[in-house]
């Protein structure tokens, strides 16, 4: 399918679907809190729209950009990511909520750098493996590089601290190396050796301890650690088939923690039950089948490494944050693209859609 220019109205129309969806139900979920702390139901729902605005503004001005032209910009914006993440720890820029250091304070806007930094480092593996070419298969000059600049993000993250990015993070990079042709075996043995550390990382950090704990048997602390895994099940059982209705959810009634970002999809659960879940679920599953098909389809490797690289990143995302509200995974602060309240997020997902429809488009200006 195509539209104007050969752009691919598949992947646009699950894009715009998605993130309708979500401006949807971020005011199902957060009106009444909104009116109960701002004194207007409609606070988050006017951000959100404007950040949606934002998002397509820039998506349209991506499906427009050359993508080969992103590779002149690949290294300098990983290195204005890494500035934005060390700009957290300098007091007054830095915004501690919940007792993470995620945002920094711009004046009129506040940034969350974790969702740059997952948008540059798929730009800079997908530069720098098309460039490097066999020589990845090298373990000095191929594949450390990489582990040094993986282990400096990481730090980073973990020092905020926010092991779920970071962890995304790792899984794309990860994935990327082994499909540009790095040797499996340094893969094996990096996820070997990590092994040690994320379980000190988890096992030795109290409340990250309590959160897999809760994960195992969520009624053993059902006020405390158990609490939102339990509330988001009820929202769950309560939607059924068909849901209680748009609107019409009680969970989100001060309920379930994070009604309309974390565990917005909850949400969707109660009020538009089995068939809504399956329906977003499903979205999701073919927007990332339609990266992967660029992927697939584009002959020059640049190219192919990024759509690769977008399309895994935000499948992973997406999979990480359906799991964690059902009780399939332990409970991570990741957004669901698109449809979670949340700027950064929804402008850099719909940046990262904007560069594959141009991928798509070039290649069909090809045929």
């Amino acid at each position: 399918m195509t539209l104007h220019r050969n752009v691919d109205t598949t992947l646009l129309l699950l894009t715009v679907s998605l993130t309708c969806i979500g401006v949807v139900m971020v005011y199902s979920s957060s009106a009444i809190m909104a009116a109960e702390r701002f004194n207007d139901g409609f606070y988050f729902l006017k951000r959100q729209l404007f950040y949606a605005l934002v998002g397509f503004i820039m998506m349209a001005v991506a499906t427009y950009f050359n993508y080969n032209n992103w590779r002149k910009l690949a290294v300098i914006s990983l290195l204005g990511s890494i500035v934005l993440l060390a700009l957290l720890f300098i007091p007054g820029l830095g915004v501690r909520v919940g007792g993470a250091m995620r945002w920094l304070r711009i004046p009129g806007l506040t940034v969350q750098p974790a969702e740059l930094v997952k948008l540059t480092l798929v730009l800079y593996l997908a530069h720098s493996l098309t460039r490097k070419k066999e020589k990845v298969r090298l373990l000095l000059k191929g594949y450390l590089p990489y582990m040094i600049v993986l282990c400096l993000l990481l730090g980073m993250l973990i020092l905020q601290p926010d092991l779920g990015s970071a962890m995304i993070i790792a899984g794309v990079a990860l994935s990327m190396l082994f499909v540009a042709g790095v040797r499996y075996r340094y893969i094996i043995l990096t996820v070997l050796l990590t092994l040690p550390v994320v379980y000190f990382l988890v096992m030795q950090v109290e409340y990250r301890r309590r959160r897999i704990m809760a994960f195992v048997d969520p009624w053993a602390d059902p006020f405390d650690t158990g609490f939102q895994i339990i509330q988001s099940m009820v929202a769950f059982g309560k939607g059924g088939i068909l849901g209680q209705g748009l609107g019409i959810g009680e969970q989100k009634l001060f309920y379930l923690p994070e009604a309309h970002t974390d565990f917005i999809f909850s949400v969707i659960g109660e009020e538009l039950g089995l068939v809504g879940v399956l329906v977003i679920a499903a979205l999701f599953l073919m927007l990332v089948l339609c990266g992967i098909r660029i992927a697939l389809h584009c002959p020059e490797p640049f190219g192919r490494n990024l759509a690769f690289g977008l399309s895994l990143l935000l499948g992973l995302e997406a999979f990480v944050n359906l799991a964690v509200c059902m009780g399939l995974l332990p409970t991570k602060g990741l957004a669901l693209p698109f449809i979670s309240y949340g700027g950064t997020s929804l402008v850099v997902s719909l940046v990262a859609v904007g560069i594959l429809l141009n991928i798509s488009n070039t290649l069909g200006a090809k045929k």
